[in-house]
């Protein structure tokens, strides 16, 4: 199934994506808790879903689907976890990195060269010994088709398309081999950064914090796929937009940390929730950084993951 949030008249509903619109789970169960909500939902596990499935069998009435007002499919997680899950873009980041700081050097081809030399731009050993995260800010989600304002204190606004999983079982301490058991789904994640913010807060040992942690900056959706729609979460189209023209074009076959090695990771000696967000992190290309071009204001920005579905935003200067 693609589960969506939207919202009519006023109330907001759980709805299954179909061929002919959107089919109004909240209405079609009025006094069932578990279809009240994509978090309870979630929360209620198989057989939620295998009454869901049921209930688009045997029913076709729909609701044309620019009809309702589409909000994030999970509008609040329960929590947000970025990992860095793509060698290529780690790489392709120091290389931009090194870039932007010769800059502003009065030789920027000698700084480039100490730079180059110093291996302070190199992919850290403990990148390849564990996935590496951080916790995002989950009242930040907002849905495809908001406006992102622009955070007052930063001039350098970037985007990063990334896969990301939906936690649906709870769990402690688990296995890589059981932890594909314990996704709900997926969707498309747009981590909005204000990277000069980043330049600034990565000389600090604690990661990023207002760079990544401003409103509307974390865009989820359009839908969530749940896992039986996927026969390979490893075998799709990445592609990025902006303003119409081609960034990215690449495919999540390219990650090097799967989600398994990441909730295995994350999960020891720690409980994750149904309803936990768990990010990949960008695909190689897939941010302005990586070529050296930023945001304007104005910008439109599409994401889109083959199977999953598109997330368009335009960021506004304030």
């Amino acid at each position: 199934m693609k589960l969506l949030t939207f919202k009519q008249q006023g109330s907001e509903y759980l709805g299954a994506l179909t061929d002919t619109g959107v089919f109004n789970l909240s209405v079609a169960a009025p006094q069932d808790i578990a279809f009240s909500s994509m978090q309870h939902f979630i929360e209620a596990g198989q057989p939620a879903l295998d009454r869901a499935s049921a209930m688009l069998a045997s029913s076709s009435a729909s609701i044309p689907s620019d009809q309702v007002e589409w909000l994030a499919p999970l509008p609040l997680p329960a929590q947000v976890r970025d990992c860095l899950g793509f060698e290529e873009h780690l790489k392709n980041s120091y290389k931009s990195a090194i870039k932007l700081s010769a800059m502003a050097a009065d030789d920027p081809s000698k700084a480039e060269r100490e730079l180059q030399e110093s291996g302070r731009f190199t992919v850290p050993e403990v990148w390849y010994q564990q996935p590496l995260y951080y916790k995002a800010n989950r009242f930040s989600v907002a849905q495809s088709g908001k406006d992102v304002m622009w955070p007052a204190y930063s001039d350098v606004m970037d985007f990063e398309l990334e896969l990301a999983c939906i936690i649906g079982k709870k769990g402690k301490d688990i296995s890589k081999a059981n932890a594909e058991d314990h996704i709900f789904g997926y969707t498309i994640y747009n981590d909005f950064s204000a990277r000069d913010t980043q330049m600034q807060e990565s000389g600090g040992p604690l990661g990023p914090a207002k760079s990544k942690d401003f409103d509307d900056s974390i865009i989820l959706g359009p839908v969530i796929v749940t896992k039986d729609e996927l026969d390979d979460p490893y075998n799709l189209r990445m592609q990025a937009r902006v303003n119409g023209e081609t960034w990215c074009d690449n495919n999540s076959s390219t990650i090097y940390w799967k989600f398994s090695d990441m909730i295995a990771h994350i999960s020891k000696s720690e409980t994750l929730y149904p309803g936990e967000v768990i990010g990949s992190g960008t695909v190689g290309f897939g941010c302005g950084l990586e070529h050296l071009r930023f945001l304007n204001d104005g910008d439109v920005v599409e994401l889109e993951i083959e199977k999953i579905g598109v997330i368009s935003n335009k960021v506004t200067r304030r």
